[in-house]
């Protein structure tokens, strides 16, 4: 889907993180959502691309990057740990100062890359992030139906990572499509490609972790 973009192998710690770039200019990196992967940015990226050097990664558990092991406390999917793929990531390739644009599940592991990397970080811009803990203590029905994969996917393994993976594509469209704007909103190209990532075994464990 991202046509003109160079695919750049690339891993950290021995985990896989699928990186793609083009464009000349200032660096940016965009991160994505779950249950995304870089495919969410197909209508953005190339326009930026024509003022930017952009870079597009899908975080480790999502997308075409590895999935390792969660380990004690989810300690493979914490923030910090996915900062440091993308710090990583950005100075293999040269930028050790550049902006960030960033949705969802990519903003809060943008917010601990600014924290832990100021230096690094020279512009950041969230798109669609919420404080967790207050909206869990100010939980309405109406939050709870609308946000239902955030009680879902906190449950003690393997009851989500089980229900996830009898049906990768049904959670993907149960998930995507419970919004305003239903599955309308996304180009069928893009929800193929979210549907083929759900289906790479480990993605619920990695997921969950997440």
């Amino acid at each position: 889907m991202l046509e003109g973009f160079e695919t750049v192998p690339m891993a950290r710690d021995g985990v896989a993180l699928q990186v793609r770039r083009a464009g000349q200019g200032a660096p940016l990196l965009l991160l994505h959502g779950h249950p995304q992967s870089q495919a969410m940015w197909h209508r953005v990226a190339p326009q930026l691309a024509a003022r930017f050097s952009v870079v597009l990664m899908d975080l480790r558990g999502y997308g075409d990057s590895g999935r390792p092991a969660a380990g004690e406390q989810s300690a493979a999917y914490a923030k910090r740990e996915m900062a440091r793929d993308a710090l990583h990531v950005m100075r293999t390739l040269g930028h050790d100062r550049f902006q960030v644009l960033a949705h969802d599940r990519g903003g809060r592991v943008a917010h601990r890359l600014a924290l832990d990397h100021p230096q690094a970080v020279q512009r950041l811009l969230l798109l669609d992030i919420a404080p967790t803990l207050a909206m869990y203590r100010n939980t309405t029905e109406a939050f709870a139906r609308a946000y239902w994969h955030w009680f879902f996917l906190i449950q003690p393994p393997p009851l989500p990572e089980a229900l996830i993976e009898s049906g990768p594509a049904r959670y993907i469209r149960s998930l995507m499509g419970k919004r305003h704007a239903g599955l309308s909103a996304f180009a069928p190209g893009a929800l193929a490609e979210y549907e083929r990532c759900a289906a790479i075994p480990g993605t619920a464990q990695a997921v969950c972790g997440d």
